[in-house]
């Protein structure tokens, strides 16, 4: 199994914990420090040994962060966190904030006292992060103070050893591009930037970049390092030896100097004496490494990391690859699904889906002899009350019988070599109430507007996120959600820049892989959510236009739950892309399948509707 069920999800020690951080902070004179989720690496997944954020407050969530003052510990999360904070923190302890209302600097200006000292780790927060603090504080007559310790390191007594997973090169039947000719793309890149260099913080940009993928992390499959690439192409790697075979270090003493990660220090302070211009993303390097460079006297140019948008823009070999990773995983959910179905309603619990959906991958995987290599995030198992919650993990202590009457939410992905997927279903256990059919209706709508949309060169994540809403702001509802999220090539399944959400600003280029998730949450009751994975194409002309367009390309194949379905509320043009689909979907799945028993399953599942 790769995904570990929790005991429990109470925190036993946060007021102890606390407390004690509480007399750390006196004795370094500062008024308040910062606990966020990130690591040094400002990473999405972490390794247990920077799951600080965790540790203080018990919260298991994949963003957010903690303010701890001498009177107050707010724990800041977004809306898909909101549940399960009250769930998982001490309510005595910690109080919830608004991350993105309300982050930490618009809190400070509103709450914060005249003369504020926020202490912070420099290696944990980005320069961006950094100057909004900065704003803020000044407008108390405060002080941003940078800690040359983390005080709640030292405070953390059985913390786990750093990771040391091993690295494997990325073959290019499987990149589409060596790495080589990505370190002279990079190079070229730098040149025209007027700088001498880029250091690379982001760990899926190293595992890009030098076609290698990691283990250090959960379900993440990128190596913790960083690299230093010049514009002459040469480039340092500092990566600990210990994580790369004979073969893996061979390959990469051909593309770099190999170098400690604990020498990174001195050869960035080295190479900014020398009066370098030195490329850093200021939005994903630590602030650290930028006032490193400054006081050694290089020069700062702050650009977008280099690899961040070839990255996100996958090549021919790996959209196709991609899509024969969505094919095999969607034969798995079938297998899964069907199982569902034909099991007892009130007899499974939440785990034991979780349990079977993974061997299911695991099995298609070694058919198809394509090894799931993990699941690319800890699947969210929800049923009825639970679905509620956005980002359910279930435990051994909230594992819910799945219910007759209930709907079931399960939001999953496997990592293979090829790809990495990301698909929500949520299917009716037995028969469900007329209300729950018609939001989940009004979420398909949803679904099927991002699924057919045409749009002009230009568009923006923020320029279609409306269309995912509309039939549910008709209805006096929303979700409180991104409709999508980039996804990586067998890398992270939240991917930027790439987004369709409210706040996002970054172009859709052709290449670019999201997922389309409009969902439902009726907290205490049912949470619905169907989820797709799409890439960004060329679109055909339209006859009459004036534009060339863009549109979306399906991915994932698996039937939807037609029970759920009230085709009465569904357009002519929504019923018919339903039907297409799942037609498409039982052609491109039943060669996949051998079992006769799922083979009808998925016949009936996708089986045409009408009015």
């Amino acid at each position: 199994m790769f995904q570990s069920f929790a005991v429990t999800s109470t925190p036993q020690f946060g007021k102890e914990r606390v407390n004690a951080l509480r007399v750390a902070l006196a004795a370094l004179n500062v008024d308040g420090f910062l606990v966020p989720r990130a690591d040094e690496f400002q990473g999405e997944y972490v390794p247990a040994s920077a799951e600080r954020m965790s540790w203080l407050t018990g919260f298991t969530g994949s963003a957010g962060v903690v303010l701890v003052t001498q009177s107050q510990a707010v724990v800041f999360v977004d809306g898909r966190y909101v549940t399960q904070l009250k769930e998982q923190v001490d309510g005595t302890v910690f109080t919830g904030g608004d991350l993105v209302g309300e982050p930490p600097h618009l809190w400070l200006e509103h709450n914060g006292k005249k003369g504020f000292r926020l202490g912070i780790d420099p290696w944990l927060h980005t320069g961006a992060e950094v100057r909004k603090l900065e704003k803020a504080l000044e407008g108390l007559g405060g002080a941003l103070v940078f800690l040359d310790h983390n005080p709640l390191d030292r405070q953390w007594k059985d913390r786990p050893a750093a990771p040391l997973g091993r690295v494997k090169i990325q073959p290019l039947d499987h990149s589409g591009i060596l790495a080589k000719d990505k370190l002279a793309t990079m190079a070229a890149e730098i040149g025209k930037a007027g700088a001498d260099a880029v250091v690379l913080t982001d760990p899926s940009s190293i595992a890009w970049t030098f076609n290698i993928r990691g283990s250090d992390v959960p379900h993440t499959p990128h190596p913790l390092a960083r690299a230093i690439v010049h514009a002459d192409g040469t480039a340092e790697l500092f990566l600990d030896k210990r994580k790369a075979g004979i073969e893996e270090e061979a390959y990469l003493t051909q593309l770099s100097n190999l170098e400690a990660p604990s020498s990174f220090d001195d050869k960035i302070a080295a190479l900014a004496a020398t009066g370098k211009k030195i490329m850093i993303d200021p939005d994903h390097a630590p602030f650290a490494l930028s006032e490193r460079i400054r006081v050694s006297g290089g020069t700062i140019i702050e650009a977008i990391d280099p690899a961040r948008l070839p990255r996100a823009c996958k090549n021919t070999t790996e959209l196709e690859g991609s899509a024969r990773a969505h094919l095999q995983d969607g034969a798995a959910m079938v297998e899964f699904l069907a199982w569902l179905d034909q099991t007892q309603p009130g007899t499974i619990t939440e785990i034991a889906a979780v349990e079977k959906l993974e061997a299911c991958r695991a099995a298609a995987g070694q058919r198809m002899q394509n090894p799931l290599k993990d699941i690319s995030f800890d699947t969210i198992s929800g049923a009825g009350e639970h679905a509620a919650i956005m980002h359910y993990r279930v435990t051994t202590e909230s594992d819910l019988t799945i219910a007759d009457g209930t709907m079931f939410l399960i939001d999953s992905g496997g990592q293979y070599i090829n790809g990495t997927t990301d698909i929500t279903r949520t299917v009716a256990i037995g028969t469900v109430q007329e209300e729950q059919r018609r939001f989940f209706t009004l979420v398909l709508k949803g679904m099927i507007a991002i699924s057919v949309a045409r749009f002009p060169k230009g568009s923006r994540g923020i320029d279609l996120d409306p269309l995912a809403r509309i039939a549910l702001w008709k209805a006096g509802a929303d979700f409180a959600h991104g409709t999508g999220h980039g996804v990586g090539s067998y890398l992270s399944v939240h991917e930027g820049p790439q987004r369709i959400s409210r706040a996002s600003m970054q172009e859709l280029l052709p290449g670019m892989i999201l997922s389309n998730e409009p969902g439902y949450y009726r907290p205490g009751a049912f949470g619905i959510r169907i989820e797709n994975l799409v890439h960004v194409f060329a679109a055909s002309e339209i006859d009459g236009g004036d534009l060339p367009m863009l549109g979306f390309e399906t991915l994932t194949f698996c039937p939807i739950d037609r029970r759920l379905v009230v085709t009465a509320l569904l357009t002519d043009e929504e019923l018919s892309w339903l039907n297409a689909y799942h037609q498409d979907t039982q052609e491109k799945l039943l060669p996949l399948i051998s079992d006769e028993a799922v083979q009808n399953w998925l016949k009936t599942a996708t089986a045409p509707l009408s009015r």
